[in-house]
């Protein structure tokens, strides 16, 4: 039988259905086992993590199917408990699929330490940004007789002089004292001005 012939046959058109009907089963087979791995349409809502110490994390996570990283300790902050989650990534709230890893950051134990820059003889206006750079707050502010005006002259820290270079707890805040622009000038005591002046003798000349 030629191949033309043949093509117009009934057993031609019966394998071409049949062929369809498998490759559809088949197809239709796939796209659902894909589905069923990759969990395809279940998304799964981040939860708010904040404030939570990483055991903790650990429990809600595990039964939302989700594992989580730690990825860095940041600088202490004050409002959030020590070596507690105060960053992560995706963002509570956010849609995810099981088995997805949440970068976490942890909040520092405690304040790190950093050495006191040195503000003797700058102006207060220099002296204050010089001190945010490196963490520290500026504190009570107090003045003394000095020619430079607003110029620092001492760093005090819990009532205590400090020196430059002293190691301190970032967040610190540094009491300042300042000139107060005004010169004073000591007296010193004058020599004395005898009352009277000694008179000169006369003496008669015979």
């Amino acid at each position: 039988m030629r191949l033309r012939n043949y093509l117009t046959t009934k057993v031609f058109f019966a394998q071409m259905a049949a062929a369809l009907l498998i490759v559809g089963v088949l197809g239709f087979l796939f796209f659902h086992w894909i589905t069923f791995v990759t969990n395809h349409g279940e998304e799964i809502t981040v939860p708010n993590l904040s404030k939570m110490t990483p055991e903790q994390a650990e429990t809600v996570l595990d039964e939302l199917d989700l594992d989580y990283e730690i990825i860095d300790t940041v600088d202490y902050i004050a409002d959030f408990p020590k070596l507690t989650i105060v960053q992560q990534e995706p963002t509570a709230g956010s849609k995810v699929k099981g088995g997805r890893t949440l970068y976490l950051k942890i909040n520092a134990a405690t304040f790190t330490m950093v050495a006191l820059p040195d503000l003797i003889e700058k102006t207060h206006r220099q002296a204050v940004p010089t001190l945010k750079a490196v963490g520290l707050l500026e504190g009570e502010i107090t003045y003394k007789p000095y020619v430079g005006k607003d110029m620092v002259l001492e760093m005090w820290m819990n009532g205590k002089k400090i020196k430059p270079g002293t190691k301190v707890l970032k967040s610190s805040k540094i009491d300042l004292v300042l000139g107060d622009g005004k010169v004073v000038f000591e007296e010193t005591a004058s020599d004395s001005i005898p009352d009277t002046e000694p008179q000169d003798s006369i003496s008669d000349g015979f």
